[in-house]
């Protein structure tokens, strides 16, 4: 695993949190093409709400992240916050205040201490390295229990190209962009509009397809970085060249979705819900989303319990095209077929289902939709977690 080229990286403590990174920089040795998805929650935090805006020049070249704090709900002065972070990380990189993106993660309400978040942006700054992406990676944690980074490299046009994710998440968790943050720094060289549509569609299909909790946050971020160093030919337009970046990047927020998904709070397993023969994508997307986040549904994989009425239940108020005599459901072995049980072994299923990755598919033969949804199991420690995060 490599810095792509001419980005460097670096995390430190700050002071917002005791003994543990909190404030993490990533920086392009020159301006770089950018894009961000953002969350659809229409409480957004400040630092949510000024990266929509500088964005839409499609350049950036630093993003400082905080852990602890989320600045949201603090009004306007969360957002004089955010510009004076903007502002101090331009002066010390001698780059322009509006290059600079700002993101948080944390509670919900307080407002950052402003000396501290200023004096560790100087230790950011004079600690850059291109293998300080750990340190990033660790200072944006939160409830998280593991490192969330994904590489890949591919070759275009004789030109190696690298791209490095890196994702903090594991409650709060229900993206609909584009708490999640993810940030993606590649040295391809790509077009705006390309690396838009790549990041667009990706998104959907990865982030937008897993939820812990059902709880969108204030703060979800992704930013994308593309700096062009790797000097491939300039992708402008849907050719061979944005289809092998486009693949590279899906898996890059596969991988990290999944383990995004596979750190939910408390949870003690990861659930794979595929949803086949709905009427259309969108469709299968609600499908799988409504069964997954389905209390009744994931208090019965935490009790490894095959109540598939439960799920039954959840496709009929999904708001999807759906006949429930054609309904196939299979866990581990095929438990519904055409809206009724089958001769099933209850033990066998509970078998399966006390497993650390589980698979539910769900046939509603109704089109050629197709979504894959991960979620997990509700536990008694993702209330314990969550009664004591103030």
């Amino acid at each position: 695993m490599r810095s792509p080229s001419g980005f460097k990286f670096s995390g430190v403590n700050s002071g917002v949190r005791v003994k543990r990174k909190d404030l993490g920089l990533i920086y392009s040795e020159k301006p770089a093409t950018a894009w961000g998805v953002f969350t659809r929650n229409k409480v957004k935090a400040a630092p949510v709400l000024y990266d929509m805006e500088i964005i839409k020049k499609g350049i950036l070249q630093a993003i400082l992240v905080n852990s602890g704090i989320a600045n949201a709900c603090t009004g306007k002065r969360g957002l004089e916050d955010v510009q004076r972070e903007a502002e101090e990380v331009g002066k010390l990189l001698n780059i322009d205040s509006r290059l600079v993106a700002i993101s948080s993660t944390g509670k919900i309400g307080p407002y950052l201490p402003m000396e501290k978040i200023l004096k560790g942006a100087e230790r950011c700054v004079s600690s850059l390295s291109e293998d300080g992406f750990l340190d990033f990676s660790d200072a944006i944690l939160t409830t998280d229990t593991i490192r969330k980074i994904v590489y890949e490299e591919i070759e275009i046009g004789g030109k190696e190209i690298k791209i490095l994710g890196i994702s903090k998440g594991s409650g709060m968790i229900n993206p609909d962009m584009a708490t999640t943050l993810t940030f993606v720094t590649t040295d391809v060289n790509i077009s705006l509009p390309m690396l838009k549509l790549a990041l667009v569609r990706t998104t959907e299909r990865t982030f937008n397809l897993i939820t812990v909790d059902g709880d969108t946050s204030t703060n979800d971020t992704i930013l994308v970085m593309a700096n062009g160093f790797s000097e491939n030919e300039k992708i402008k337009r849907e050719d061979k060249n944005f289809e092998i970046f486009y693949n590279a990047l899906y898996k890059v927020l596969k991988g990290l979705a999944y383990l995004v998904a596979k750190d939910g709070e408390g949870a003690t397993k990861l659930v794979k819900i595929k949803i086949k023969g709905a009427d259309s994508f969108s469709d299968a997307k609600r499908a799988g989303k409504t069964v997954a986040n389905s209390l009744l549904v994931k208090t019965a994989l935490y009790g490894s319990d095959p109540n598939w009425g439960r799920i039954m239940a959840a496709l009929g108020y999904a708001g999807i095209v759906i006949d429930p005599e054609k309904v196939d459901i299979k866990i581990g072995e095929k438990i519904v077929e055409n809206g009724k049980p089958t001769e099933f072994s209850r033990e066998k299923i509970r078998e399966y289902l006390g497993k650390k990755e589980v698979e539910i598919i769900i046939d509603l033969k109704i089109g050629v939709g197709e979504a894959e949804v991960l979620t997990t199991d509700l536990t008694h420690e993702y209330i314990n977690i969550n009664t004591q995060y103030s």
